[in-house]
């Protein structure tokens, strides 16, 4: 489906969003905080961009890939238009914000936690934060579950900050996103939901709506579930160390009695990408970006509007 344009052949901030994956509040933020992009404007105030405005979009989002801070990127830019030599420079900005955060979960501090959070997805991309920061803190607190005295406390204080933030985030794009229902859930025997929430908040921002079922959930009660909700796809989440159980019989039935696709992330998917596909399902690993694509593919979405 071709994107949405204007007669002129200007995009609205919805359009754009889905063809960035940059959020409306994102794209704000850039253009009022660093004028980094300068859309026109309806006469009613609304913000129209041309083709030039959506590459210069991707040439910052591959920029941020890169490690360069958003306060840096007009000045890279810059460098790119005169063929000079991008050098990143030491940047402490994921840094910061890791050992920032990292702090607020140790003294269990919700107020700081949110600020930081909330600042962050204010300036970059979802994907950006889940990729430079959110994993990374995962991978810590994963880490200290294991040697801290209050480790699983630690796990637990940031799961739930995380799942009343994406609760909030439902109810806000859940009654706006057109995209299709996935059934979201952690395999038999994975009680760790920070892989599972990853996924809701990357599918959230595309515009996918969610039926979001938590930890260890019984395959064998999906498909009621997919029925009920009507819903589109399912997604399961889960790691070698916490799937215990052979699991290809209840996977090989649920992708048998469900005439929707049944994505499976995670390190339990990488370790086993040949049998699940053998299976019929669809092995996406654990790398969240590559696996959104992947279910783009079979799935396609559009980001509702804001």
């Amino acid at each position: 489906m071709a994107p949405h344009t204007f007669d002129n052949g200007l995009y609205p901030i919805s359009t754009v969003s889905t063809m960035t994956g940059v959020n409306a509040v994102t794209l704000r933020a850039w253009e009022r905080r660093y004028a980094l992009i300068k859309p026109t404007r309806t006469e009613s105030g609304h913000r129209l961009y041309t083709d030039a405005d959506v590459e210069q979009i991707k040439a910052i989002l591959q920029l941020l890939d890169n490690g360069i801070s958003i306060s840096r990127v007009t000045e890279a830019l810059r460098q790119a238009d005169q063929r000079d030599e991008i050098n990143t420079p030491e940047n402490d900005t994921w840094v910061n914000y890791q050992a920032d955060m990292l702090k607020a979960v140790t003294l269990f501090d919700e107020t700081t936690l949110d600020n930081i959070y909330s600042e962050a997805m204010s300036l970059y991309p979802v994907d950006v934060v889940t990729r430079q920061l959110l994993v990374p803190l995962l991978n810590t607190l994963g880490i200290r579950w294991e040697q801290e005295s209050a480790g699983v406390a630690e796990e637990h204080f940031f799961s739930v900050f995380m799942r009343n933030k994406l609760g909030a985030r439902f109810h806000h794009r859940n009654l706006q996103n057109t995209g299709p229902r996935i059934v979201a859930a952690c395999l038999p025997g994975e009680q760790h939901e920070f892989g599972l929430l990853m996924f809701t908040l990357a599918a959230h921002a595309r515009g996918y709506r969610i039926i979001l079922l938590g930890a260890n959930v019984p395959l064998e009660q999906l498909t009621e579930v997919v029925r009920r909700t009507r819903s589109d796809a399912i997604a399961l989440s889960g790691s070698i160390e916490a799937v215990k159980s052979n699991l290809d019989n209840a996977i090989s039935e649920l992708v048998y009695f469900n005439k929707v696709p049944v994505f499976i992330g995670g390190s339990y998917a990488k370790q086993y990408r040949q049998n699940l596909e053998e299976l019929g399902a669809h092995p996406i690993g654990d790398d969240l970006v590559v696996g959104m694509h992947a279910i783009a593919r079979l799935l396609p979405s559009t980001t509702a509007n804001s």
